[in-house]
């Protein structure tokens, strides 16, 4: 087999590992969500959102290595993670229904374009998963990422003053009733 070529001004040191390692992919995900994570700090102008971005923007740097060296966020950090979920929800709750459409203002916007994000990263874990185990608590943080970033789109767009607009699926509710 002939020597890949690797730059000595690679970005990453990760990045030439095989297609099949998704170590490195997950490790860029989480970077990016993280990055963007930052970016929806930037535009929050709530003092504590703002401090709690921080926090999770934090929890997301500690969990970018969890495929390959095993996760350093705490079962405590994730249940604050799930606690500020929560909070998010009980705050919004008389202003939504189960599905609303990913819309209204920018902060909530992006923090919908960062839930669908941790989405794509329980994916990518679901597909190294298939051939190495993953402890649960990854698995947890993901999926509750990407719930903690619905509920916080619903409480950014309360605090914007822009209404939810509920959202019922043609396809899932006709099927289910066939």
């Amino acid at each position: 087999m002939e020597q890949r070529y690797h730059s000595r001004y690679e970005a990453y040191p990760f990045l030439g590992e095989a297609g099949e390692d998704l170590r490195c992919d997950f490790e860029i995900f989480t970077d990016w969500i993280c990055s963007q994570t930052g970016l929806l700090r930037a535009r929050t102008e709530d003092p504590l959102l703002r401090e709690e971005l921080l926090r999770v923007g934090e929890l997301i740097y500690h969990f970018n290595p969890a495929l390959r060296m095993g996760m350093a966020v705490t079962a405590q950090e994730v249940d604050w993670l799930e606690s500020r979920l929560k909070a998010h929800m009980d705050e919004t709750a008389g202003e939504r229904g189960p599905f609303v459409l990913p819309q209204g203002s920018e902060t909530a916007c992006l923090a919908h374009i960062l839930r669908v994000s941790c989405k794509g990263l329980v994916r990518l874990i679901s597909r190294w998963e298939e051939a190495h185990p993953v402890e649960p608590l990854i698995l947890d943080f993901a999926n509750l990422l990407s719930g903690y970033f619905f509920a916080l789109s619903l409480r950014l767009n309360q605090l914007d003053g822009v209404a939810e607009i509920p959202f019922q699926s043609r396809s899932y509710y006709s099927n289910s009733q066939k």
